[in-house]
């Protein structure tokens, strides 16, 4: 099995970064060790310290009948302070060598994180370089919350899926979403197999061996619990969404019939997300449906939402959707921030339903309050269970309440400052934190000076108060 780096695809302004920074490793640095967790509240082992990634080119080999992953990780970074060494997140899977600059580096594992002790220490500022060669049986996942993540076996196929922390059975990195950075992703496969991932399909090639190498690129920047790679015998669809942003739909066998409806509005839905929301902030769109029965969840994977089975509910592609704005365009700085990620989402989903004749936001947040199931199914569930900015531990953040909470919060702001400002500050949120991170703290400070409004009883009982607010 041939398995080749991807030096080849860094993007050339990162080839030109390295450039700048060639030569700037001699001599005694006197560098500190970086830390190896960024100390989340939740997760304080994820992600590293000392670095910020500037961009990943992955190289994946994947054969299903084997389920063996041989890959070579490209990472380039620029250092923050002096580093004699720095860490990788990496769950399982064997480390075969690692060189950082082009020389070869020293490297140990120690659960979880792989150190890398660079030949010379690294300079504050310096642009660097880091390849990773590694292989196995990649590991599923499950996170606090009983869900499982990882790397996941399907009929056929594999995908590989990371909220929260899942991203490391398949990819050494710095797994924190506060660390975005663009992707190239190319995934070999025996032929008769698509390979899907983020981004753009830059080519795709007949290698000559029985196999076929797919080349995806992310131009924008991403975090990566949003990284996914699929592999199946998976039946491809492209189209265009009226102002021409392209759509890649994967879908597996047996689900065709199902996500047909569904997936043929997913171009309106984009469109209306962007008279909502602002323009759409990425360059492609598209959905994936895995067999069904895969994930007992749906993930807004930057670009193509991974749906488990044919997403016959409407209102879960609206959703999906929406993330691609609240989440993955606007990322949030921590785990403690994903009612930011939910709370919009799950109101895009009342916002979609007023505007196409169904019932309206206000509707919604009543029957919330008054647990009326005939408007709302989940409308009865335990949403004031805790505060969605303050979930109370890691299994919590994808509770009811960062849900559906989170968006009584968004309409409370809407009915205290008006239709026109409310959605002037959603646009506004959308577009000033484009492609960025962002915490409760920048939102809350953000809401009110664009809306010009005194919020602190919105935050004070909405989103921060105990037990049911009135």
């Amino acid at each position: 099995m041939e398995h080749r780096a991807l030096t080849r695809l860094a993007a050339p302004a990162v080839a030109a970064l390295i450039a700048l920074t060639a030569g700037c490793t001699g001599g005694t640095v006197q560098g500190r060790p970086g830390a190896s967790g960024l100390r989340d509240a939740y997760f304080p082992k994820a992600g590293n310290g000392g670095y910020q990634v500037d961009h990943y080119a992955l190289d994946l080999d994947y054969d299903p009948a084997d389920g063996e992953l041989r890959g070579t990780a490209v990472i380039t970074a620029r250092a923050e302070q002096g580093l004699s060494s720095f860490n990788l997140d990496l769950s399982g899977l064997k480390v075969e060598g690692v060189t950082v600059q082009g020389e070869p580096a020293r490297h140990n594992r120690a659960g979880n994180e792989l150190t890398v002790r660079p030949a010379e220490d690294l300079k504050k500022g310096e642009v660097f370089r880091v390849e990773v060669d590694y292989g196995g049986k990649p590991r599923t996942v499950v996170d606090p919350g009983g869900a499982k993540e990882g790397w996941i076996t399907t009929e056929g196929g594999a995908v590989g899926v990371g909220e929260p922390v899942g991203s490391m059975a398949w990819f050494p990195g710095n797994h924190h979403p506060s660390d975005k950075a663009t992707y190239d992703i190319t995934i070999t496969v025996p032929h008769g197999y698509e390979a899907v991932s983020n981004g753009e399909l830059r080519a795709r090639t007949d290698t000559g061996d029985g196999r076929t190498e797919f080349a995806w690129h992310s131009p924008e920047p991403m975090s990566s619990y949003l990284a996914t790679a699929v592999v199946g015998p998976y039946k491809v669809t492209t189209t265009k969404t009226p102002s021409g942003v392209p759509v890649y739909n994967a879908v597996a066998p047996g689900e065709e019939a199902e996500s047909a409806v569904p997936l043929a509005r997913l171009p309106e839905m984009v469109e209306w997300g962007s008279g909502r929301f602002g323009p759409y902030p990425f360059t492609t769109t598209g959905a994936i449906v895995l067999p069904k029965g895969t994930l007992t969840y749906a993930l807004e994977t930057q670009t193509k939402p991974v749906f488990s089975g044919a997403p016959v509910e409407e209102d879960l592609v609206v959703h999906e959707l929406a993330h691609q704005w609240f989440g993955d365009s606007v990322s949030p700085k921590s785990w403690k921030d994903m009612w930011l990620n939910e709370g919009f989402a799950t109101y895009a989903e009342w916002l979609w339903a007023e505007d196409h004749g169904g019932h309206t936001a206000e509707e919604y947040f009543r029957a919330f309050l008054t647990g009326d199931t005939d408007v709302d199914d989940d409308a009865d569930l335990d949403w004031d269970a805790f505060p969605p900015a303050a979930p109370p531990g890691p299994e919590k953040i994808s509770e009811t309440p960062v849900y559906y909470r989170g968006a009584m919060v968004l309409h409370r702001i809407r009915q205290e400052v008006g239709d026109a400002k409310f959605f002037d500050l959603v646009r506004g949120w959308a577009a000033d934190h484009r492609h960025a991170n962002a915490s409760t703290s920048d939102f809350t400070a953000y809401a009110e000076k664009r809306t010009g409004h005194d919020l602190k009883k919105v935050w004070d009982v909405w989103l921060y108060g105990e037990g049911r607010p009135h």
